[in-house]
């Protein structure tokens, strides 16, 4: 263990897992656990469990679980050490480091510490004659000063180690320098400045650190974008452009747009609510991280076919979340005698704010959009495209959840189409019948195959023998309900375990009851693995009767050596099998 143990079970006492998750997710009591919709994935319904007695969550649906320091690690996407310094922190609590801890914490406060002096000497470049071409640039792009300031806006210099050259003057080193993706080294080893003749744009995250940068290039060279890459501090996937501001925001969604000079001009006329993904299309994780300021977002992408594909994968992941998602279009713009595809800046430029506002007000939702999309495929003044429509779009329509929408977008699709409500509706019956007939054989298919949902979702925890590895879950089951049913020697040894996992965890949870402290499966965060704390958390979801208890300790014993014995190619004697199943009744 990085930290003493006795630091870590005071960290986690004073750490109420219910008091912690309650910051982040809304929670209702349904029995003896707590219920809210999950964190980690998209939900409409609450699957997602805390429990008080146990000091453990879970969710059912995305099966992700462990104790308050997983969480934290999950949610605040930190390290082992770092969640529990945010946790010892919350508690008041001084943090007794040792020194390999010590170093990891100090190189990542390092790293921030350069980010943020490299945004500070970009920012100061832009204040002096260096910077003449990118404020030549934004007075162009008609962003104010004012702007540049709140953005944390910077240059950086046609030069190839300006910033190189001042930060090592400051005392950072080179590979600090090349940890943080602020250079880049040649095949000789040479080092350069990556962002060179560029506006620069900080990433700062939601607790205001600078953790990367964003650039756009002032001439015609490529690429034109450039964006840090993944650093210790800094993943992409984690992070959205602008939410340090727009989680202030009194509007009541958050705009998601493609490109950091969108979220800038948005900004700046007024809607402060604009944030963008760095450079991928929208994660699970940032959905993570918008779930904690807004419960309504509207994508507004580019309106080019890379746009629709980008709002079509956004909608498929909010599909079934606690999200309420609209689509703003944005309309081509004429430009001699040709349409062309504008983004949220040009829209800004060249027909206001009181026009975007008026395209937010009426953004259409995800439904919409998605029937929109169908429909621009066929020409629907042509017969056998209309019959083709009516399929597609009869599918799109029977899987959506709720029966009133379906009835509601049924009506719409058969106008569009110029057929009968009644045709359209036979067609999409159809389909909900075709959709449901492939659950269901599906389904059948993963009942008549229950070993497959008896084993570890993670390939790599599979179980080569699954009789022995059901008896070890229920070892683990009985330790942390009752260690008081175990002698005070070890009945097993972790290498009688078939799976490695499970002896390993039946090994800390002995050694802790042997330290005179309550076997805990939140004390493991610092042993296992988040997939193995997933699969353990998930071992405990299931039962384990009281009564019984003695019985089933027995008989889980008695499965585990036996298996034990097989594996080991001594498969016990019909003599000392009948002596092993007595002593056990003992």
């Amino acid at each position: 263990m990085a930290f003493p143990q006795n630091f870590m079970d005071e960290l986690i006492a004073r750490n109420d897992i219910v008091d912690v998750v309650s910051s982040y997710v809304q929670l209702s009591r349904k029995g003896a656990n707590l219920f809210g919709l999950c964190p980690f994935h998209s939900e409409k319904t609450g699957s997602f469990s805390v429990s008080p007695d146990k000091q453990i969550y879970y969710c059912f649906g995305c099966k992700r679980g462990g104790g308050v320091i997983n969480f934290i690690m999950e949610e605040e996407n930190l390290t082992f050490p770092d969640a529990v310094r945010f946790l010892a922190k919350r508690a008041g609590m001084e943090i007794p480091e040792e020194d390999g801890d010590q170093e990891a914490g100090r190189r990542r406060a390092r790293l921030l510490e350069l980010n943020r002096e490299a945004a500070r000497f970009y920012y100061q470049l832009l204040q002096q004659p260096e910077g003449d071409a990118v404020r030549a640039y934004l007075a162009k792009r008609k962003i104010t000063r004012q702007t540049a300031v709140r953005f944390g806006m910077g240059a950086s210099p046609n030069a190839w180690d300006a910033l190189l050259t001042a930060m090592t003057r400051r005392g950072y080193t080179k590979k600090e320098l090349l940890d943080a993706g602020l250079v880049v080294q040649n095949r000789n080893g040479g080092l350069y400045d990556k962002f060179r003749n560029r506006l620069m744009l900080p990433v700062i995250d939601t607790r205001g650190d600078v953790v990367a940068f964003g650039s756009r290039v002032l001439d015609g060279s490529e690429p034109k974008y450039m964006n840090s890459s993944e650093t210790p501090v800094y993943s992409k996937r984690r992070v959205l452009y602008g939410l340090n501001l727009a989680k202030k925001t009194k509007r009541p969604n958050i705009i998601l747009c493609e490109g950091n000079l969108d979220i800038v001009t948005l900004h700046q006329a007024g809607f402060d609510n604009a944030v963008a993904s760095m450079g991928t299309a929208l994660t699970v994780e940032q959905i993570r991280l918008l779930s904690r300021f807004t419960r309504e977002l509207v994508l507004c992408y580019d309106n080019d076919n890379a746009g629709k594909i980008a709002t079509e994968r956004a909608l498929q992941l909010l599909d079934n979340s606690e999200f309420t998602v609209k689509v703003l279009q944005l309309p081509r713009r004429l430009v001699d005698g040709t349409y062309v595809k504008q983004d949220a800046d040009d829209f800004i430029k060249f027909q206001g704010p009181d026009a975007f506002e008026r395209l937010l007000t009426g953004s259409e939702n995800g439904v919409e959009f998605r029937m929109a999309q169908v429909a621009g495929k066929y020409d629907l003044q042509n017969d056998e495209a209309r019959v083709a429509y009516c399929e597609e779009i009869s599918t799109l329509l029977a899987s959506l959840p709720s029966a009133v929408e379906r009835e509601i977008y049924t009506t719409r699709a058969a106008e569009v189409a110029r057929i009968t409500p009644e045709a359209m509706k036979l067609e999409v019956q159809r389909a909900f019948r075709r959709q449901a007939a492939r659950e269901k054989r599906a389904q059948t298919r993963k009942d008549l195959n229950p070993a497959a949902a008896l084993q570890p979702q993670e390939r790599s925890l599979r179980y080569e023998n699954l009789r022995s590895a059901r008896a070890e879950e229920g070892i683990i089951r009985l330790f942390l309900l009752d260690e008081s049913l175990f002698p005070s020697d070890p009945p097993l040894t972790p290498e009688q375990f078939s799976s490695p996992l499970l002896g390993r965890v039946f090994s800390l949870l002995w050694q802790a009851r042997k330290d005179g402290r309550p076997p805990s499966l939140a004390a493991l965060a610092g042993s296992l693995t988040q997939e193995e704390m997933n699969h353990i958390t998930s071992v405990c979801q299931h039962p384990e009767s009281a009564r019984n208890a003695s019985q089933a300790l027995s008989d889980y014993i008695r499965i585990i050596r036996s298996e034990a014995e097989k594996r080991s190619g001594r498969e016990m004697d019909p003599l000392l099998a009948a002596t092993e199943k007595y002593k056990d009744k003992k």
